[in-house]
């Protein structure tokens, strides 16, 4: 039987083509597979797990929950989108979080699995603001704050983001080779499996410098 993964959907209400997709997929396919591995940036954004009440998040978590209940273990990893994921999501939808990275065997092939956002490396700028908010003095501070604001914070943060998007290079903010290299060797060089970029492609050893393959999942992929 197949393992899915899936990764960086930024499902959100103003999205309605990707989400009736998603929703199928829950119905059907992930309904046929043991596991479901989500692998980062299910949602656009989640403010917190006080914002599950939220009628479109409600909906998400229900139809995750549905699915889990068919039989289906549902697997879930942070993303730089929703990395405040926290035990309310986690027992509401019946998922369960997961560390960045994970190791599992896969069919007798040990393998990685990671978001990606932690391998590029060469923006430093995103990775002092990565390493900033995955704390947890930063994390109980901003979950402090009334949901209004937060939101409003994120979306503050979101415009910024674009707009620096638009002027560094796309090669900063893809996975450094260096980097890919070195968590493989890590782990023995296993199968690397991850998302982030959204540039699907399975490369071979001679593209990451290692003896390993590195699969990129940006979307819906069955593995």
């Amino acid at each position: 039987m197949a393992v899915l993964f899936i990764s960086d959907l930024h499902l959100s209400s103003s999205r309605p083509g990707i989400n009736q997709v998603f929703f199928q997929f829950l119905r059907e396919r992930a309904l046929r597979a043991p596991d479901l591995y989500i692998l980062g940036d299910l949602f656009e954004y989640w403010a917190g797990d006080d914002d599950i009440g939220d009628p479109f998040n409600a909906q998400v978590v229900a139809a995750l929950a549905e699915c889990a209940r068919g039989g289906t273990r549902i697997l879930v990893m942070h993303g730089n989108r929703d990395f405040l994921f926290g035990p309310a999501f986690a027992q509401a939808s019946g998922a369960q979080l997961v560390d960045d990275p994970v190791v599992l065997d896969l069919f007798g092939k040990k393998t990685v699995l990671t978001h990606g956002d932690a391998l590029c490396t060469d923006d430093r700028e995103y990775q002092a603001f990565r390493a900033e908010v995955r704390s947890e003095s930063w994390k109980r501070a901003f979950l402090a704050q009334p949901l209004t604001e937060r939101k409003q914070r994120i979306a503050a943060l979101r415009a910024r983001s674009e707009i620096e998007k638009k002027r560094k290079p796309a090669e900063i903010m893809d996975v450094n080779t260096g980097a890919v290299e070195t968590l493989l060797r890590a782990h023995g060089y296993p199968r690397l499996i991850h998302g982030h970029t959204q540039r699907s492609q399975t490369l071979p050893s001679t593209r990451c410098s290692c003896r390993a393959g590195r699969w990129v999942w940006p979307w819906i992929r069955r593995g």
